[in-house]
């Protein structure tokens, strides 16, 4: 097995999550109704594949969403802001 080659700023990228969806992306054909996609782009402001992303991200953030909703007012958390920020002086 031939050792890895080291890039530093690609490795960074990888572990920061910026690249790590490039590497494992997989090409795939979806029929979208025109009138969707053109309000979709003009709401992202991107490309098509740009705006499929989001909106897969959206979609799959939303689970998280809801089970964060479901938590509310069960954890409590105490907070000493003064504590806290003590740090940045």
């Amino acid at each position: 097995m031939r050792p890895r080659r080291v890039d530093t700023s690609f490795d960074t990228g990888v572990h920061a999550g910026i690249l790590s969806s490039v590497a494992t992306a997989r090409k795939i054909t979806v029929e979208i109704p025109d009138d969707l996609l053109r309000r979709a782009q003009k709401s992202t402001g991107e490309g098509v594949t740009a705006t499929v992303r989001r909106g897969l991200e959206l979609v799959a953030a939303s689970r998280t969403y809801d089970e964060l909703r479901r938590l509310r007012g069960k954890i409590s958390l105490s907070i000493d802001l003064a504590k806290l920020r003590e740090d940045r002086r």
